[in-house]
C-alpha cells in the first residue's frame, strides 16, 4: 500500500523536485520518512524554517520550477512566513507542507495548534488542511497547479494521523498542469501603443525582471527608438551587460542619470517591471506599461495605455510597427551622463584613493580611521567572481554596492528580497542556489545585521557541503536605517551593532573564514576566498559613515543629513 505522505513525495520527485528543506518534527514524520526512501529528493534539515522557505524560494526563482519547503505543527509553520512572504512578492511557485495536531484535536486549542489556513491566507493561493486519504491526490494537485499558474505559495496541511494513513485502492497517479504559454497582446493594444511611440519625441524606456525573456527584442526596440533604458535591479542579469542603451537603476540606489532619463523623456515605456517605488516615477509623462499580468497595470503610476502580454511574444508584434527615430540626441545625452557618474563612482574603488589629494579631505570626514570602503569590496567581488556566478544580497547598504559595483554578465545571476525587503535573507537564499549546483561558485553579499539574524544556519553550509561564500559588510551598522535616519535629521541612534568577531565564529560552526580590517589586503582576501572549495566567510570591516546619496537628493535630505551629523558630533562629546 503507498501512504499520503509516499504519494506526495513521489509525486513531487516525479515532478522534478530534488530539494526538501525543514526541520523535522513529529506531525511531519511520515513525510520526512517518505523522503528517506526517495531517492531523487535530498533531504536538507535547516537550523531555523525561515531559512528553509528562504532557500526553496530562491530556487524557485532560479530554475522557474517548485520550490518545496516544511515546517511541522504550529512554531515549525509560523517561523515559515517571512520566507514565505518574500515567494509571494518575488512570484516564486513555493509548497509549503506543514504539520498539524492529530485531527481529533484541531479546534480544541491542542499544545501548539495553530490555525494553519487562517495563518497562511494572505500569503498563498492555496492553503488547506488535509483531513482524510480520500482527499488526495486532488488536494495536492491543486496546490502545486495553484503555484504554477499563479506564480505563488500553496501551502498543504497535514494533521499528524493524516500522512502516514493507506490511500484508497484504485487512487489515480496524480496529474499536475503545465505552466501556461506566453502569448502577446491583443492587436488593438499593440496598434495604440504603436501610434503613440511613433509620434513621440523623447522615449525612455523602464525595463524589469519581466523582460528577461525577451532581451532581443527590447534591445530591438531601444534601438528602434534611440531610447535610454532604466534598468531595475532585478533586471541587472538580463540587461546591464553588453547593453548600449542602458543607463542604470532608478531609485534610492540609483543615479543622476537615470533620473535625468526618466525626468526628460514624453514617453515612458515599461517592460516587464512592477517598479515598486511610487515617488521614483517621473511626473506629467504619457506611460505605456507592458506586463504580461493585468493586475499590474497602473498600480505604481498613472497608465494611458496598456500592453497585456508576454513581453517577447508582444515587442515581436510591436516593434515592426514602429518607425525609426533619427534623433539620438536624449539617448546620448543620458549615456554620457551615466559614463561620467561611473567615472566618479570608480575612483572610489581603486585602492590609492584616499591616497590622492580629494580623496585625503574626503576621507578626513567620512573616513578618518581609514577602514575599507564598501565600494571597494564590492568591485574585488566584480573583478575576481566567475563570470556564472550567482549573487545574493541582504536589505540594506550591502544591495547598494552591489547595485553599483557589480556587474551582471550574460551568465550572472542575482537574488534578494527587492519586494519584500526582508533583513537576512542573503545567506539562506546562497544555500537554496549552491544546492541547486555545488560546482558553481554562489556568493552571499550579507550585512552584519542580517547574517546575525540566522547566523545557526552557516552551520547547515558545513553539514550538506554547501561551498557558498558569504562575504560580510561588516560596519557595525544597520547601514540603511542610519542613513534614513540622518537624511531625515535625526542623530543615529539604536544602529549600532556589537559584533562579535565573525570570522572567529564561522570558524568555530566549520567554515574557513577570515577577516580583513586593512584595505592592502582586500584583493588578495576576496580571491583566496572565491578560490576556496568549501564554505567559506569573509569578515571585511567596512566604514560605516560611508554615504550613498540619492540620485536627486533634495535639499531637505541635505540638510537633514548635515544637522544630524553635527548632532551627533555633539552628542558624542
Amino acid at each position: 500500500m503507498t501512504t499520503v505522505a509516499q504519494m506526495l513525495i513521489t509525486t513531487l520527485a516525479d515532478h522534478g523536485v530534488r530539494h526538501v528543506w525543514g526541520v523535522v518534527g513529529d506531525a511531519l514524520n511520515p513525510v520526512t520518512d517518505a523522503i528517506r526512501g526517495e531517492e531523487r529528493v535530498e533531504w536538507i534539515g535547516v537550523r531555523h524554517e525561515e531559512v528553509a522557505a528562504f532557500a526553496a524560494g530562491a530556487q524557485a526563482q532560479l530554475t522557474d520550477r517548485l520550490g518545496v519547503c516544511m515546517g511541522t505543527v504550529g512554531p515549525g509553520s509560523v517561523h515559515l512566513l517571512n520566507g514565505l512572504y518574500d515567494a509571494k512578492k518575488s512570484h516564486a511557485p513555493v509548497l509549503a507542507i506543514c504539520g498539524q495536531v492529530p485531527t481529533p484535536e484541531i479546534g480544541s486549542h491542542a499544545f501548539q495548534e495553530v490555525d494553519n489556513d487562517l495563518l497562511f491566507e494572505d500569503v498563498s493561493v492555496f492553503a488547506r488542511t488535509v483531513t482524510s486519504a480520500a482527499q488526495m491526490p486532488q488536494m495536492l494537485e491543486q496546490a502545486v497547479n495553484a503555484a504554477i499558474a499563479h506564480r505563488g505559495v500553496a501551502v498543504l496541511t497535514l494533521p499528524g494521523d493524516v500522512g502516514g494513513l493507506d490511500l484508497p485502492k484504485g487512487t489515480p497517479t496524480p496529474f499536475l498542469a503545465p505552466p501556461p504559454s506566453p502569448a502577446p497582446a491583443p492587436t488593438h493594444q499593440v496598434t495604440a501603443a504603436a501610434d503613440v511611440l511613433n509620434d513621440a519625441k523623447n522615449v525612455t524606456l523602464l525595463v524589469g525582471q519581466g523582460a528577461q525573456g525577451a532581451r532581443a527584442e527590447v534591445l530591438r526596440l531601444a534601438d528602434t527608438l534611440r531610447a535610454p533604458m532604466v534598468i531595475t535591479l532585478k533586471g541587472k542579469p538580463g540587461f546591464e551587460h553588453d547593453n548600449p542603451f542602458q543607463v542604470g537603476q532608478s531609485g534610492l540606489i540609483g543615479n543622476p542619470a537615470a533620473a535625468k532619463a526618466l525626468d526628460e523623456c514624453d514617453v515612458l515605456l515599461m517592460v516587464g517591471t512592477d517598479f515598486p517605488y511610487r515617488e521614483w516615477y517621473p511626473e506629467g509623462k504619457t506611460v505605456i506599461q507592458l506586463d504580461e499580468r493585468a493586475d499590474h497595470i497602473g498600480r505604481r503610476t498613472h497608465v494611458a495605455h496598456a500592453l497585456v502580454g508576454d513581453s517577447a511574444a508582444t515587442l515581436a508584434e510591436l516593434v515592426p510597427r514602429l518607425g525609426a527615430h533619427e534623433s539620438s540626441k536624449h539617448l546620448d545625452a543620458a549615456t554620457r551622463h551615466y559614463a561620467e557618474w561611473s567615472e566618479r563612482q570608480e575612483h572610489l574603488t581603486r585602492p590609492g584613493h584616499d591616497e590622492t589629494l580629494l580623496g585625503r579631505v574626503r576621507s578626513a570626514f567620512d573616513n578618518p580611521e581609514e577602514l575599507i570602503r564598501p565600494e571597494a569590496l564590492a568591485a574585488a567581488l566584480d573583478r575576481h567572481a566567475a563570470d556564472d556566478a550567482i549573487f545574493t544580497s541582504d536589505t540594506g547598504m550591502s544591495t547598494v554596492w552591489l547595485s553599483r559595483f557589480i556587474r551582471m554578465s550574460h551568465e550572472r545571476r542575482l537574488l534578494g528580497s527587492y519586494n519584500l525587503g526582508s533583513m537576512a535573507n542573503a545567506m539562506p537564499q546562497s544555500l537554496g542556489a549552491q544546492a541547486l549546483d555545488r560546482s558553481r561558485q554562489v556568493i552571499a553579499c550579507c550585512g552584519d545585521g542580517g547574517l546575525m539574524m540566522l547566523l545557526g544556519d552557516l552551520r547547515t553550509a558545513v553539514t550538506y557541503r554547501l561551498p557558498v561564500t558569504v562575504v560580510v559588510y561588516n560596519n557595525s551598522r544597520l547601514g540603511m536605517v542610519k542613513l534614513e535616519q540622518e537624511q531625515g535629521g535625526l542623530p543615529e541612534f539604536g544602529t549600532e551593532l556589537d559584533n562579535p568577531d565573525l570570522a572567529a565564529v564561522a570558524t568555530a560552526l566549520g567554515l574557513q573564514a577570515r577577516r580583513v580590517t586593512d584595505p592592502e589586503q582586500l584583493d588578495d582576501a576576496v580571491q583566496g576566498a572565491l578560490a576556496s572549495e568549501g564554505p567559506y566567510l569573509l569578515d571585511v570591516v567596512t566604514n560605516p559613515e560611508e554615504v550613498s546619496l540619492p540620485p536627486k537628493p533634495t535639499l531637505g535630505q541635505a540638510w537633514g543629513f548635515a544637522i544630524a551629523k553635527s548632532t551627533e558630533v555633539i552628542e558624542s562629546r
